[in-house]
This record gives C-alpha cells, structure tokens and sequence, in this order.
C-alpha cells in the first residue's frame, strides 16, 4: 500500500504533528512549509492571481492564513485579511504566524458582519476553522463561510473546508464550498465520503516534513482506492488459461418486468472476465437476456428448487437485483440461503436478508447496500447512516459478518475492524445518478470473485474500477445520460491495466 494513500482521523493526524515535533522539526517550520505548499497549488492554478483574501479564524489554521498572508505579501501581492479572533489572543505557533505577517507589512482588519468579499479579489482562502471541529457551526463563523459561498471568486480551503467534520465527512452546519482544499501532513478520512466531495474540491495533500518512516508506522484508519492497485490485483492471464479457471458465476433475480437489473449484472460480470455467466431468471426474460448478450446460459426460475443444481455448479452466486420480496423472490432467496458457497446480496436480497435470516452471519459473502438499505439492515434513519458512514459499515460487518460496500459519494469497503480491511473510493461522478448503476457494481464485485479475489479484494477493485469506468465514460461523452450499461465497455478496459 502506498504511504500517501493512508486515510487518518483527526486525532491521528495530530499525532504524527506531535511525533515530527518531536522528532527535531519545529512547530512553527512545519506551519512555514504549509503555507507556502497552499500558496504555491492556489498559484499553480490561478497563476493570474494578484489579489488575495483571507479570512483566518483561531488555532493553528488561523496560522497557516497568516503565514500566507506573509508570503503572499512578499511576493507582491495584495492582501486582505479579516481576522474572526482577536490576532493578539492566538498563541504558539499562530501567534508566531500573526507577528510575520505585521512584521511583513500585512494589514490584518476585524470581521463585521455583513461584510461581503471584495469584488476587486482574484482568490478566496478559509483559514476558519481546523479538523478539530466537531460541534455545530455558530456565530460569526457561520455568517463568514455563508459570505465565502456566496462570493463568485474561487475558494482554497486550508486542511479541511470549515464546517466539515475531519473524521466522518458530515456537514455541521454552514460549510465553505471550496474549489480546491490543501490538506496537510496526512489525507483525513472525512475529505472522501459522506457529503465531502460537495465541498472538498480537488484535495492536494502537502505532506510537509512527516516523514513516510513515521507514517509507515503510526496508527491510520483506512486506505484510499488508488488505479495503481489494479496493477497488482488482476495481472496478466497465463497462456493456457481457460474458462474453467476463471470461475463461473450465478445470477439470479429479474421477476417479470424487473429483468434488466439482471441482465446488466451478468452481461457486465462476463465483459469483466468471469468464465462462465449463468442467469436464472423469470421466464420472459429469457429472450431479451440471450439477445443482449448471447454468451450468457439463461434459465427459468419458477422457484427454488430449479435453481438448486445451478447453485451446486457456481464459484459464487449473486442475488438480488430485480428479485422482488414476494412468495418467488423469498424462494429463490431460500434456495440461494441454504447453499455455503460465496454470494454477493444486494438490492431486493438485502429485504428479504433483513427480513427472513436475522442474525445470519456468514465470512464469505459480500453484501452491497446503499444508505437506504444501509439504515434497512441495522434499523436506524438514512440520516444516521449518513452522518458516520464509516461507523455504520462497520457496524454491518460486526452484525453480517463478510464484506459490507456500503454505497454513495465516497464508498466505502469495510471487511473488518483493522485499517488494512477499509478502503475508500475516491472516484465516481453525478453521471452516476441513474438506474441500474448498482446493479453493475455487483456484476463487477461478483465477476472477481469466481474469478479467485478474496471477497475483500473483490469488492475492492470492483468498486474501483467502477468508479474509474464511470470518470472515463464521462470524459468521453459529458455526465447527463450517462447509462448503467455503458459502463461494461469503460470498466473491461480498466480490468486489463497491462494494456492501458
């Protein structure tokens, strides 16, 4: 794993602060190295820049403001800054990044409200508030970011956009929209899942003078999805491989008039080289299936019992999407159930789940809910889901047992209580808001599955090469119509990263 992939609270990132502090890298060298890092990426993108406008809160973000105030200074450019806290009230290091910035000839002016940004501005920074953050957003800081948001101008957030939580990227209130946030040290868990991405920009980390010795070594919580990993994960295919070495994988759902969702998971599965893709379905489905993609086997499902031999033959089955909760869906389920072998649920599968085999618990199946399925399955609100969604994966995985992919903006992957068994994909788009997107997913996760990934490892790279699949469609053609089923052509090019 990649050092810089490392995903770390709050805490832990003020640890490994703490660590090279005392390791000889003084504080105050460590706020120098931050400003300038922000100040060279905002140059870097807006290189016409000459006017800038800071808004600094307290603590050792408020620092970094003032240490770009200075710099930016220096450089010739013009500086505003409005200071929320009193400057002379700071202390340590904040304190020695307020004297350079009067020591540099910057004029720092209080905070009123109803003040609006300067129209002359070029650039915006938040320096309000840092990752320890965590109650709700009050007064003055709640007017400054709203005034930030509404001001045209493009906005570099310093660490973590103010007002989101470090930890679990849930808004606490009024939250600055930045267009790009310059993280420091370590990447923050909370910058990739939850309603982060709404506010985070692009994320640059700057990791300063921490060195990956000291990272390599101290605590973390999760790791971000990376395309490098695929490299690794899928490699090259032996000469004389043949299908029966890569796995055969059943499907099964589709009640009249829900075959699509279906048939997208088994045509997607194949185009990610699973062996053999066999499909148990409704009968009317049969035709549409064999037409869209005649190298599926095809079957009627009139109830469990014709699936029973097909579950035997399969390296894994995933059920689920389209199956309905009905007397057909909760027979199939059954059949499917009573079986030892691996599975991925999803969709209808995770109700029936819920409904028929409480305190089910098995380490060899993958279980794929979006929030709403999410709050189904541990009986709670979507919101509470959403509010610590690395907490609520967790929670799945210690109640089901498994792999829970826990769907959304930032998915997450969570295997185990261990940082080594959590990832993040950072990749996806709104593009992706359309029917028929997790059904795909699902045929991606299942298809490396029979085809030998751990389930761990499966929804993993499953997951990213579907956010991936999805970034590449859209570069091609734009996000609005972006469908489920365009994805299958995107997702097999990023399932061969030899021949990228």
């Amino acid at each position: 794993m990649a050092v810089n992939a490392r995903l770390y609270s709050a805490q832990q990132v003020q640890a490994l602060d703490q660590r090279t502090v005392a390791q000889g890298v003084p504080g105050f060298t460590l706020m120098m190295q931050a400003g300038q890092a922000a100040l060279d990426e905002l140059l870097k993108r807006w290189p016409e820049t000459r006017r800038l406008c800071i808004l600094c809160g307290s603590g050792n973000n408020a620092g970094d403001g003032y240490v770009i105030a200075a710099l930016a200074y220096q450089k010739g450019l013009t500086v505003k800054v409005l200071a929320l806290r009193t400057p002379n009230e700071l202390q340590g290091e904040a304190a020695c990044a307020v004297h350079l910035a009067r020591e540099s000839g910057v004029t720092i002016d209080d905070w009123h409200s109803g003040f609006e940004i300067p129209s002359e501005t070029d650039v915006i920074i938040d320096a309000l508030l840092g990752t320890g953050t965590r109650g709700e957003i009050r007064p003055p800081f709640d007017s400054a970011i709203a005034c930030i948001n509404a001001a045209p101008q493009p906005v570099v957030a310093l660490d973590i956009p103010s007002g989101l939580n470090a930890d679990t990227g849930a808004l606490l209130g009024e939250t600055v929209e930045a267009d790009l946030t310059v993280t420091f040290i370590a990447r923050k868990f909370g910058l990739y899942t939850g309603q982060a991405p709404d506010v985070t920009g692009e994320i640059v980390l700057a990791p300063l003078s921490v060195s990956e010795a000291t990272l390599s070594d101290s605590d973390h919580t999760g790791e971000l999805l990376v395309p490098e990993r695929l490299q690794a994960t899928l490699p090259r295919r032996r000469p004389t491989t043949h299908k029966g070495d890569c796995g055969h994988l059943l499907v099964v759902g589709g009640q009249p008039g829900f075959g699509g969702s279906t048939i997208m998971s088994a045509e997607t599965a194949a185009r990610l080289g699973a062996g053999l893709v066999s499909l148990a379905t409704a009968s009317v489905h049969i035709p549409p299936a064999l037409t869209r993609c005649p190298e599926m086997m095809v079957h009627e499902a009139r109830n469990g019992l014709d699936i029973e031999a097909l579950i035997d033959t399969a390296t894994a089955v995933l059920i689920g999407p389209g199956l309905g909760q009905g007397a057909w869906g909760q027979g199939l389920m059954q059949a499917v159930m009573s079986a030892s072998g691996p599975r991925l649920v999803d969709a209808d599968g995770l109700h029936l789940l819920a409904a028929g085999y409480a305190g089910e618990r098995r380490d060899n199946w993958i279980l794929t809910p979006h929030p709403g399925e999410a709050a189904m399955l541990l009986g709670c609100s979507v919101p509470e889901v959403q509010a610590d969604r690395h907490q609520a994966a967790l929670a799945l995985q210690r109640r089901y047992g498994g792999v829970i992919v826990l769907k959304g903006a930032g998915t997450l992957v969570v295997g185990g209580e261990t940082p080594a068994e959590c990832f993040i994909s950072p990749f996806g788009n709104p593009g992706m808001a359309s029917g028929g997107m997790g059904d795909v997913l699902g045929g991606m996760i299942a298809s490396l599955l029979v085809q030998g990934l751990s389930p761990l490892e499966s929804a993993a790279s499953g997951v990213l090469i579907h956010g991936l699949a999805a970034d590449d469609a859209v570069r091609d053609q734009g996000e609005r119509g972006l469908l489920a089923s365009d994805l299958a052509c995107y997702a097999r090019r990023r399932a061969n990263p030899d021949r990228r």
